[in-house]
């Protein structure tokens, strides 16, 4: 099953706590898993930005909200109680939700010192804050490659093909070689747009073909067994199709069944996301820093 909205274990981690007894919230991660029937894969998922999984996230934040409300308590490091105020909230039979909350004064005051834009997000898409940040950072990611196919799509054929070679520098190929990436002349390329030098004395090349196609386009089959042909004709072992568009069943598996040459493809989704993550094209507008409370920090007598 789908991972519970972090909302919708409120109830679930005070169910964990009503024996009144102490927990941490490794148990009460046990416990609301068991209750829901969770599996392994389900606990396991990892948020997008990676470091915890989504499950923990969510019990996480839900753990956070119910202490501002009041309903827990932490007399111990790490380890939570439920309060009265929690017990009675369970007997009142109503359903324990972020409106719920809304009504004790302790949570509003919680609510009005948090971000006003980030509380219909998490109400209507059930997500913590950490994971509606992931999903706005997905979100500008996604406009930023549309705008940078754009941006690319403009360039001349000759303009591509030294982007190309800009991005494979970028990404550290040819790393502290003089000369270590060239573009060959338009008219007489033989099916070679470009060439990553990987020694200083040439022994190992990348070949690289650039194609500048509508991103809706194909690249498939024929096209490929060109450019292997082109490899063969310089005795190359390595090559590189590049392209805005992308490619064809039947060109991937072409390329994956190629024998005593090694054929790498990257398609225009591929591209705008290698050159987003090498700053090719791009610069930085924000830097954000996510930090939490240091537990080891507090952990020590001060």
């Amino acid at each position: 099953m789908a991972i519970p909205k972090f909302f919708e274990l409120f109830e679930g981690f005070l169910n964990a706590l009503r024996d009144g007894g102490l927990h941490t919230t490794k148990e009460v991660r046990e416990i609301i898993a068991c209750k829901m029937n969770l599996t392994q894969a389900d606990i396991s998922e990892m948020l997008p930005g990676g470091g915890k999984t989504k499950f923990e996230n969510r019990v996480s934040w839900a753990k956070t909200y119910l202490n501002k409300a009041g309903l827990i308590e932490t007399p111990q490091k790490g380890k939570y109680r439920i309060t009265e105020a929690g017990r009675k909230a369970l007997q009142s039979g109503e359903k324990i939700d972020v409106e719920f909350l809304s009504r004790i004064g302790s949570f509003r005051s919680f609510q009005a010192a948090s971000s006003e834009s980030s509380k219909p997000l998490e109400a209507e898409r059930g997500e913590s804050p950490a994971e509606t940040l992931d999903a706005a950072y997905r979100q500008v990611t996604d406009v930023l490659a549309s705008q940078l196919m754009d941006e690319v799509m403009q360039l001349s054929p000759s303009g591509f093909e030294r982007l190309v070679v800009k991005l494979l520098l970028s990404m550290g190929y040819g790393n502290g070689i003089d000369d270590a990436g060239t573009t060959t002349q338009l008219t007489n390329d033989g099916g070679i747009d470009g060439i990553i030098r990987e020694d200083q004395l040439g022994f190992s090349n990348i070949y690289i073909q650039a194609k500048q196609w509508s991103p809706e386009q194909t690249v498939s089959r024929p096209e490929l067994h060109k450019f292997v042909g082109a490899l063969q004709g310089q005795q190359a072992q390595r090559g590189l199709f590049i392209t805005t568009a992308k490619f064809s069943e039947g060109a991937v598996q072409y390329v994956a069944n190629l024998s005593g040459v090694k054929v790498v493809l990257i398609g225009g989704a591929a591209l705008t996301r290698l050159m987003i993550k090498h700053n090719v094209g791009v610069s930085v507008e924000h830097v954000y820093e996510i930090k939490k409370v240091d537990s080891d920090f507090f952990s020590e007598e001060l």
